[in-house]
């Protein structure tokens, strides 16, 4: 008995806390441009991670935009200057639920100031090696890709453009070579060149320089059991995301990045860029990826 008084007080305990908890329509996950909300009769300053109210008020500056989430996890882009109200916005949402709810929290716990203050007290290691060329990409037992696409981007530390950028298989025999002055690369695994292989290794060197290059780095496509079972949580989870704009790559970023999917999550980052290169929330979004997953080094 004493215990079932425990549960029953525990519940109702919980309930103003999920009530309070759910207590918005909109949470703001992107920001562009000098956008405001009003609450209530004053005008203020709109932030990341922001939660928007029934009678909130939304206006939107030129050249801006805001990505937002509803309480149902629904997302919906605002990008045309203008006031909104916000009970107007969630009707644009429509019913339903969806479970990008939970990537929502990912991506705001994330980003934090008290996330960014416990990644900068933590240690470890950030990557193997010593090489001029830091290419940002996992180690090898995080080299799983579900996309044919990859993006492989790099820094050095000596300024050595052009760069060959080299794709070999498990033999270190050549499979693929390419040129190019960027620090980033696109690679497309469904290229015939890698059709019979399942792992390739990737190396970045100074056309200038032989001894400025990378260390080698694994490439290694999804089995065919568990790419199933990830295809099918992606089509359950991003039915929502399936427009290819640069909000939805960077909630898809997220969504690969929590099923350690890190070389899917860096090509999402980085088309999102790609898509609005103007808009700072990815741009942040995607160093602090780096950076706690321990792909690149603080400065």
């Amino acid at each position: 008995m004493k215990k079932l008084k425990k549960l029953v007080i525990v519940g109702i305990l919980s309930i103003p806390f999920f009530a309070q908890a759910q207590d918005y329509t909109f949470r703001v996950l992107a920001n562009k441009g000098a956008n405001e909300v009003k609450s209530g009769d004053t005008w203020q300053p709109i932030k990341t991670g922001a939660q928007l109210k029934k009678g909130d008020e939304l206006k939107i500056s030129e050249n801006a935009s805001v990505g937002l989430v509803h309480v149902s996890g629904k997302p919906l882009e605002v990008k045309q200057a203008g006031s909104y109200k916000v009970d107007d916005l969630a009707n644009k949402v429509g019913t339903g639920t969806s479970v990008l709810n939970k990537y929502t929290d990912f991506i705001l716990s994330s980003n934090s100031a008290e996330a960014k203050k416990n990644r900068l007290s933590a240690t470890g290691a950030v990557h193997r090696g010593l090489e001029d060329i830091k290419v940002f990409l996992p180690e090898n037992q995080y080299a799983e890709v579900f996309n044919n696409i990859a993006i492989i981007n790099w820094e050095s530390s000596k300024g050595v453009a052009p760069y060959i950028v080299l794709v070999k298989n498990m033999f270190d025999e050549e499979l693929y070579k390419v040129e190019t002055p960027e620090n980033s690369v696109q690679i497309d695994l469904s290229d015939p060149k890698f059709a019979n292989e399942t792992a390739v290794l990737v190396e970045v060197k100074s056309k200038n320089d032989g001894k400025s290059k990378s260390e080698q780095h694994l490439l290694k496509r999804l089995a065919p059991a568990r790419y199933e079972v990830v295809k099918k949580q992606l089509n359950e989870e991003t039915a929502e995301i399936k427009e290819e704009t640069a909000f939805n790559k960077y909630l898809l970023a997220s969504v690969y990045e929590e099923k350690k999917l890190f070389v899917d999550a860096i090509t999402c980052y980085e088309q999102a860029i790609k898509l609005d290169p103007e808009n700072p929330t990815y741009k942040d979004g995607y160093e602090e990826f780096l950076l706690r997953n321990k792909l690149k080094s603080a400065k």
